[in-house]
């Protein structure tokens, strides 16, 4: 490349497109941060009609300071949602360690049988790997692989339970709330944490849990990063990619996640717990 920058115009390659394509490609990508450049090759012709490769794309964006990266995944915190999060937080400040103690903390999972997300890059300048059209959503689940319920607390954990199709509320109630969550919190007293997603909120469900004593944890909307249980899914993942050999379909990747789930040493619970 460096040689190449330093030959004279006429014995470079010519280019095979037009500054104004070259700009248009550009507007393309900082329209769509995550957009393939095999895309825009397929869709864009250049001099004379002539097929440009995905390269080309990849050497106009460059051009333009913009470089392939792995995105960063976050979640899309609006400014009601931070200060939320921000109230939560200073209400709960000064509790002490006992009290995060006698907490179930409990969250779907969506486990893959390989990461396509892996794959996926953004497009970005220097410096702007964290603005909001580079942060990718963590919490959008891809097609495919298994949704799995659990829940962990100082001491314990529950069993885990993989959900079939959609979790509806009265599903969480029938399937999850009084098989699992019920017996476990009156054998051991501990305060149900869950989301605010649909089903966990609906009305059978808070009703449910209003009739069975159940006390529970408020949380505050999209804040699944805050809970200890995320690290804990975090750990299981490594744990079922790093298994050998890796899952090669839907049911290895079930035995392999109850396998692991198991495996996972108490400590790395307690101490993430410990940690809030």
């Amino acid at each position: 490349r460096i040689w190449q920058s330093i030959q004279p115009a006429h014995n470079r390659r010519p280019r095979v497109t037009t500054p104004a394509q070259d700009l248009h490609i550009q507007h393309l990508h900082l329209q769509d941060r995550l957009r393939p450049a095999t895309w825009t090759a397929a869709a864009t012709n250049g001099l004379h009609d002539q097929r440009i490769s995905a390269q080309t794309v990849r050497n106009r964006l460059r051009e333009a300071h913009l470089h392939a990266r792995h995105p960063h995944r976050g979640l899309d915190l609006i400014a009601v949602r931070r200060r939320n999060r921000l109230e939560w937080a200073n209400a709960h400040i000064r509790w002490c360690l006992a009290l995060w103690r006698g907490v179930l903390f409990t969250d779907e999972s969506q486990f893959s049988l390989y990461r396509a997300e892996g794959r996926q890059c953004v497009w970005c300048r220097v410096g702007e790997r964290f603005a909001d059209v580079n942060v990718v959503d963590q919490l959008a689940h891809g097609g495919g692989g298994v949704m799995v319920w659990a829940g962990v607390c100082y001491g314990q954990r529950t069993q885990v339970h993989f959900i079939d199709g959609i979790l509806n509320a009265q599903r969480y109630r029938d399937e999850i709330l009084r098989p699992i969550v019920v017996p476990f919190i009156h054998d051991y007293h501990y305060m149900l944490q869950h989301d605010n997603a649909r089903p966990h909120v609906a009305r059978i469900c808070t009703q449910f849990l209003e009739a069975e004593n159940i006390p529970v944890f408020t949380w505050p909307a999209y804040s699944p990063d805050m809970s200890p249980i995320e690290h804990v899914w975090d750990a299981l993942d490594r744990r079922i990619r790093q298994r050998v050999p890796v899952p090669a379909n839907i049911q290895q990747l079930r035995t392999a996640i109850e396998e692991k789930w198991t495996n996972i040493p108490q400590a790395t619970i307690n101490n993430l717990i410990n940690s809030i």
